[in-house]
This record gives structure tokens, C-alpha cells and sequence, in this order.
């Protein structure tokens, strides 16, 4: 297959529909602009975090974004990306301090009277770090004291590492929930949420106007080391106070809006809200495009209420985990109130359609916010979207199927696109008419149909050739940020061949978090079903210091576990008596049983060789499947 990787400038309908965006908005609106950079302190020296020799992070690798505005990049998408780049330390009232632009997310650090509280560590503990020795840099040499986590998704705990050293006794607190939602969303389907999180944020694109610009929330992930270290505190209820280190906070609770275990936080002493991740300048995602939980609009909609009538006549000064603060009373009510107002339109509007009919594509297409909230630029789709958001509150309530049946038995991908190209004339025909379609500016139209020919015969270098092309002028196109990572990505995979995942998914600490339960669980994920049909086999775990022992049974092609007795526990083929740590430890593949009994360590009574025929039932997952091809 050819090798193709350089991109192709904007085609004309790219750069009419780009150029009028430009007046289509308030550009002249200098207002975020002044806010992203007030309060700045400085920023670190070095520009780039490492990993040893290996580079986690670099400061300057937007630099470009300084300049005007190319065609390549829709100019929304690209005003966003220049105020999401701004990197540093920056004051948001006395106090309380933010680190930004030095991963996904921010960073955010309370002083104390001893120390200070560290809020969301961002993702790798090489950044958390750079970005607690920024502060110090500035304020001085403060000890942490505590460590917030704010909810449960990666970019808001993985660098703990690197602001908690390994002998650190200090409160970490967090929601309810907190701990079983980072596991089991990092572990459970932490490979395939990972691979596609590399084409979201665009992990293998080179950063520039021709490819990644950012991803509308932040700008990308970090490739650094990720860590957990478990909540001692829970926040269980709203309204529910802790004080660390002389710093007073009181919680509301917002569990399933951004993240099934998410809270708020306001600061008496500074007139001050946290956010988290609940109001953000972007229109969030309902469904992130890696794939997680459908999250619900109208229950966001109502915590963003109760966040108002809470705090909002006591608040001064609103941040968040990502992005800028907002400064002035009723301009916090203004922003979060339009916020409210976002996911809750587009809740109760997607329910309204889809109860004429309507199915989520359709609906997609008919959305529109009302004006009042389009000119507010932090409702904009840099990061969610008004379209996939639309569809994932149809599939909330309705599931994937649309209620035509012609749609409920349809063939798998390749077997439908050799099926079509055979429809409509063979592999060249399909493409000569694409090729029409492609001079007319019908990159949607292009996309959807050579996305057969290239299922049909992934070889055929012109398919694959032309469908770069339609996915890159898409890409060009975007307003939102992850879009267009996903589009470029799809381009770059087509023109030279599968691409790498570069970011840790599962770490030695968020496999250590793992209860018993989850790790039986993660096991039972991974069996391959069709080949463990006949076998029938059941281990008995006597585990030290718990009072009931577990039967991991295979049987049917699905592991099941059982604590305790009853009539759902199979008579075992083998007992095996160990400690916690050495169970995991063999489960996990890092130690041998045969040796763990020969030191002492293990007791085995029954059939020695089962426990292998257990693992040799177990499939490897892939971290670099294809995306856009077969």
C-alpha cells in the first residue's frame, strides 16, 4: 500500500463555511481572553516535562496557535485552542492558585495554615509534579496537606504520584463512589475506551494547522506515569463540611452528571466555587466520543440549579478543573445558569422529538440551541456537541434501536460493505461518483459511502485514498475539537497503516484498587467463550484473613465467583490457601504458585495443573486494533 502523510490544504467549501463562522460570532468579545489570563504568576522555565530522557509534555508545542487563523481550522475551534493553551501558574483569588495548560486539566492548589490542599493532580505525576514545583517556584515551599479529587475520571487523580510522596499521611478525600467508578471504567474497558481515546485527542497527530490544535476541554493528554492513591474522606451527602489544614470547604454532591461520582465544592473564606468538571466553557459531553456511560442532561441540568441557590449569592469567583474562572457574582449566575440551560434544552427537546418519532440521527439534524445561548461562547461544542450529545440522550432513553425493523438484523460492517459495492456497480463506480460528490463540497456524503468500498477491500489504495481526504476537509471543518482529532486520526490510518496507542490505560495502583471482586470480574472479561464452552473446572480460594473462601468457577464459557456456601458453589478441583497479595499477584500473572508453595507460601490440595488450564482460557486484549478499517 502507498504511503501518503501530507495533508491536503483546505478545499474552498472548507474555506467558505470557515470564513463565515468568522461572522457568524462575537470575535471582538475579548472577555475570555482577559479572563484566561488573569492572575498569571509565570510559568516553568523548561518547557518540557520529562519521563526520565522521554518527553510527557510540552509547553510550547502550541506556539503555532499564536499566529492567524489558517483555513485548515475552524476559527471557533481555533479561538477556544488559543485560550486553552495559555500555560502557568495564575492566581484565581488569595489563596487559591491554578496550574493550567500543563496537561488535560488544571491543577489547583489551596493554601492552608500549614501547607496546601491539592485539587485534581492531573493525569501523569511528571506533570502533577512540574506543576507543584511551579507553584512552589512562586509561593514557596509549601508541604501537601491533602489532596481533593473532585470525581472519578483519570485526569483528575492519575498524577497523585507526584505531588504525595510514597510515606505521605495526609486526608484524601473524594465523592461517594469515587474509587469503584475510576477502577472499573479504567480496567473493565480501559483498553478499548483507551485506543479510542487516542484518535479523540488525537495522540499520534503532529500538532499544527494541519493537525491536532487541541481538544476544545484541554488541549491533550499527558504520557506520563498514572497513579491512584485511595480516598481516606468520603463525601456522602450534600451539604457536608470537612476542614483540612484550616481550610474550610462545604460539598454538594452531583453524582451522574460529568462522572457517575463527581462533586462541587465552595470556600466560605473565598467567596469561592469549584466547579469540578459540571460547568466548563464548552458544551460537555453527554456520551464522550472514547466511549463511558450515557450521562444524564436533565439530573446535570438540576445540580447546576442547586448549585445556584446554594452558593451563588455567596460566590465571587467560579473555576473549574478545566478552562478559566469566571469572576463577579452575577456573572457566575449568568454562566451557570446557561449552563443549566444548555443540557437541560437539549434534554428536554430531544425527548420532545423522539415522542413524534424522531430518531436520534434525525433529531440531530433538527437540533438547534436557542440564539440567547449560541452567542454565549462557552456553550459552544468544542469538546461535546450539540449532534452526538442529541444522540446519546435517544439512546438514554431508547437504546440503539430506532424502531424500524429492517435495522434490528443487519449485516455486520464488511459483510454489509461488500454487499453495497457489489449494489451499486463495483468498487470503481462507487468511486467515480464519489469523486463527484467530493468536488461539490459532499464530504459527509463521500465518507459514508467509500467507508464501504474501503470494508469491501481494505487494499484498494484509491478507496483508502479518497476516504483521507473526505475525513481530513471534515476534520478542517470542525468546531469541535475531538471531532476533528477523530477525523484526522481516521485520515492518518487510511494513508499509512494502524497507529499506536501511546497512553497507559491500566497502572500497578489502579490494578492495586481493585477489590477481589473487581479483579474475578476483570478476569471473567477476558475468557474467551467459544473455547471454554465444554470445559467445566471450579477453584476453592481460602484467603487469609477473610472469613469466607471464594469458588472461581468456569463453566458454559463464563467465570463466576462465590463467596461463601450454597447451591451455587461447585465442588472445587483445587483449594488453594494464600495470602491476599499473593492471590492477586497470581491472578495478575506476576508470581508462579508452584513457587509460592515451595517457599511456604501457598498450600494447594487437589489438581495442581487446574489453576493453568484457568489461564490458558484467557485472551490478551488488543491496545492498537484498527478504527477506521477492518
Amino acid at each position: 500500500m502507498a504511503q501518503h502523510t501530507q495533508p491536503e490544504p483546505a478545499e474552498a467549501s472548507i474555506v467558505e463555511a470557515n470564513r463565515a463562522v468568522l461572522g457568524r460570532f462575537a470575535f471582538d468579545d475579548t472577555q475570555d481572553f482577559e479572563d484566561a489570563k488573569r492572575g498569571f504568576l509565570g510559568t516553568a522555565a523548561d518547557p518540557l516535562v520529562r519521563s526520565g530522557d522521554r518527553p510527557v509534555w510540552d509547553l510550547e508545542a502550541y506556539g503555532f496557535l499564536s499566529g492567524e487563523c489558517p483555513d485548515s481550522v475552524n476559527p471557533s475551534l481555533w479561538r477556544q485552542s488559543r485560550l486553552v493553551s495559555d500555560h502557568g501558574l495564575f492566581e484565581v483569588t488569595e489563596g487559591i492558585y491554578q496550574v493550567r495548560g500543563f496537561d488535560l486539566s488544571n491543577m489547583t492548589i489551596v493554601e492552608g495554615e500549614r501547607g496546601v490542599l491539592v485539587i485534581d493532580p492531573l493525569i501523569s505525576a511528571e506533570t502533577a509534579a512540574a506543576g507543584l514545583a511551579l507553584y512552589r517556584a512562586h509561593r514557596g515551599d509549601r508541604p501537601v496537606t491533602g489532596v481533593l479529587y473532585t470525581h472519578s475520571h483519570i485526569d483528575h487523580f492519575g498524577g497523585v504520584r507526584g505531588v504525595l510522596p510514597e510515606d505521605a499521611d495526609v486526608p484524601v478525600l473524594a465523592p461517594e463512589g469515587f474509587l469503584e467508578h475510576a477502577v472499573s471504567e479504567n480496567v473493565y474497558a480501559g483498553t478499548a475506551m483507551g485506543r479510542r481515546a487516542a484518535y479523540m485527542y488525537g495522540a499520534a497527530l503532529p500538532k499544527g494547522p494541519h493537525g491536532q490544535v487541541g481538544a476544545g476541554l484541554g488541549q491533550t493528554t499527558s504520557t506520563g506515569a498514572v497513579g491512584l492513591v485511595p480516598p481516606t474522606v468520603h463525601v456522602t451527602r450534600t451539604g457536608q463540611e470537612e476542614v483540612v489544614d484550616g481550610i474550610r470547604m462545604v460539598f454538594q454532591l452531583t453524582p451522574g452528571t460529568e462522572a457517575p461520582a463527581e462533586l462541587n465544592i465552595f470556600f466560605p473564606a473565598h467567596a469561592a466555587l469549584c466547579m469540578a468538571e459540571n460547568a466548563t466553557h464548552n458544551l460537555h459531553n453527554l456520551l464522550t466520543l472514547r466511549g463511558a456511560q450515557v450521562r444524564d442532561p436533565h439530573v446535570w441540568s438540576r445540580y447546576l440549579t442547586e448549585a445556584v441557590n446554594l452558593f451563588g449569592a455567596n460566590t465571587n469567583v467560579a473555576f473549574a478543573s478545566h478552562h478559566w474562572p469566571v469572576w463577579g457574582r452575577e456573572r457566575v449566575i449568568a454562566f451557570l445558569s446557561e449552563q443549566r440551560d444548555l443540557y437541560g434544552y437539549l434534554h428536554d427537546q430531544t425527548l420532545r422529538m423522539l415522542n413524534t418519532g424522531l430518531t436520534g440521527p434525525e433529531i440531530a439534524e433538527r437540533m438547534q440551541v436557542p440564539p440567547a445561548l449560541e452567542r454565549a461562547w462557552h456553550t459552544h461544542g468544542y469538546y461535546g456537541s450539540v449532534s452526538h450529545n442529541t444522540k446519546a440522550i435517544y439512546q438514554r432513553y431508547l437504546g440503539w434501536f430506532d424502531g424500524n425493523p429492517a435495522h434490528l438484523w443487519q449485516h455486520p460492517p464488511v459483510e454489509a460493505a461488500t454487499r453495497y459495492v457489489d449494489f451499486m456497480g463495483g468498487a470503481e463506480q462507487v468511486l467515480a461518483k464519489a469523486r463527484e460528490a467530493f468536488a461539490t463540497g459532499d464530504y459527509r456524503w463521500v465518507a459514508e459511502v467509500v467507508n464501504h468500498v474501503v470494508f469491501a477491500d481494505p487494499s484498494n489504495a484509491d478507496a483508502r485514498t479518497l476516504q483521507a481526504a473526505a475525513l481530513e476537509q471534515l476534520g478542517y471543518g470542525s468546531e469541535n475539537g475531538t471531532w476533528r482529532n477523530f477525523y484526522l486520526m481516521g485520515a492518518l490510518e487510511l494513508r499509512d497503516g494502524g497507529v499506536g496507542t501511546p497512553t497507559e490505560t491500566v497502572s500497578p495502583d489502579l490494578l492495586a484498587a481493585l477489590t477481589l471482586e473487581q479483579l474475578f470480574d476483570s478476569l471473567a472479561i477476558r475468557i474467551d467463550g467459544p473455547g471454554s464452552w465444554d470445559a467445566s473446572l471450579a477453584i476453592r480460594w481460602n484467603v487469609d484473613g477473610r472469613p469466607q473462601p471464594i469458588t472461581l468457577r468456569l463453566h458454559n464459557g463464563v467465570l463466576t465467583h462465590v463467596e461463601g456456601e450454597g447451591p451455587a458453589v461447585a465442588a472445587p478441583d483445587a483449594t488453594i490457601t494464600l495470602d491476599e497479595a499473593d492471590l492477586r499477584a497470581v491472578l495478575l500473572g506476576t508470581a508462579d504458585l508452584g513457587k509460592l508453595a515451595a517457599d511456604g507460601r501457598a498450600r494447594v490440595e487437589g489438581d495442581p495443573k487446574v489453576l493453568s488450564e484457568l489461564m490458558g482460557h484467557l485472551t490478551a486484549p488488543d491496545p492498537d486494533f484498527a478504527v477506521v478499517t477492518p
